[in-house]
């Protein structure tokens, strides 16, 4: 099930509470985006920047400033980096995944070419560091530059992790806060930050934002097997076919015995994947049932993101922020 499946849409919500200053920030980011001297800059952006995203990730910073009181319009500009950010985080990562499909579309790097991708990636990190710049706060740019600093870092891990099936729990904990969490927490942080909220406030809205990625992304790499039952379903093993460790598969090579260890190290370490063989790494997994503690765990970091939301004012907002968290698991329901 997508998210859009899900009986109750809080991101729907939020994008109504949130009309004007999302106006906004599509004005800035598009106003952004232009380039005098090499027009493929914003064809490139354009592609993937008007493909239909949710916008979650800027939302979720306009949301946290609207929820902790702040009235001014800093937080446009530092949501527009936020997704200049993401956006640019995209168009590697299709480069380095070749991938040939992004919200149902194709890929820029199809489109044009790997080197149009990285270059204009490139481009949209630069705008988002002077976007950043802007509000003339110093916490603000150190949390986002860390935060481009901590999802460059998690790619070059993931990258150094993949088809090595001596990659342990922590290791995949880093590599998902890396290319997802850390942009949720940031996102959300600077909106307490710019509201110049207490520090207890601004902790836990970086909370929230590190317990509502990683719960996101545990979901994403549990449905990859066809959700906590393992049935199979549409696009079931991808991950598995990019020999990917995730939670589940880490989890059962750690309980394999010597005949299930030999099984991973041909089909994830070596990539000899054979017929039969997806079907029979759900079985290992479903033995060890790790596709249910992977479920259990996606629903604690919700939980925990949750929590984080309590010692901030109570707010329409909030309980949106609550129910996003929610709803980012509930398709494993």
């Amino acid at each position: 099930m997508s998210l859009d499946d899900a009986a109750t849409k809080p991101h729907e919500r939020m994008q109504a509470a949130l009309r004007d200053d999302l106006v906004a920030v599509d004005a800035l980011i598009q106003a952004r985006m232009a380039s005098d001297h090499a027009p493929r800059i914003p064809e490139v952006t354009a592609h993937l920047v008007d493909a239909g995203g949710k916008r979650v990730r800027p939302m979720l910073t306009l949301a946290a400033a609207r929820l902790c009181g702040y009235a001014g319009t800093a937080h446009h500009k530092l949501a527009a980096t936020v997704e200049f950010i993401h956006t640019a985080t995209l168009l590697h990562d299709d480069v380095v995944d070749e991938s040939q499909k992004r919200r149902g579309r194709p890929t820029a790097n199809l489109l044009w070419d790997n080197k149009s991708s990285i270059l204009v990636g490139d481009y949209l990190f630069a705008r988002a560091f002077q976007l950043m710049v802007e509000p003339g706060n110093l916490r603000v740019l150190t949390i986002l530059s860390n935060a481009a600093a901590v999802i460059a870092e998690g790619e070059v891990l993931q990258l150094t992790a993949a088809a090595n099936i001596a990659t342990t729990e922590d290791i995949y904990l880093q590599v998902i806060r890396g290319k997802t969490a850390a942009l949720f927490e940031a996102a959300c942080e600077v909106g307490g930050v710019i509201a110049d909220r207490p520090e207890q406030q601004v902790r836990a809205l970086a909370t929230y934002g590190d317990g509502l990625g990683i719960a996101f992304q545990m979901a994403d790499d549990l449905l990859d097997w066809g959700g906590s039952d393992g049935m199979i379903g549409k696009n079931t093993g991808d991950d598995f076919r990019e020999r990917k460790l995730t939670l589940p598969v880490i989890r059962a090579i750690a309980r394999a015995d010597a005949a299930e260890h030999a099984f991973w190290q041909r089909t994830i370490e070596k990539g000899d994947q054979r017929d039969g063989d997806l079907e029979q790494a759900m079985s290992l997994l479903r033995r060890h049932g790790t596709l249910e503690e992977t479920r259990a765990e996606a629903f604690g970091w919700s939980v925990r993101a949750q929590t984080a939301l309590e010692v901030l004012p109570d707010h329409p907002l909030r309980d949106m922020m609550h129910d996003l968290a929610d709803y980012v698991v509930a398709r494993l329901a």
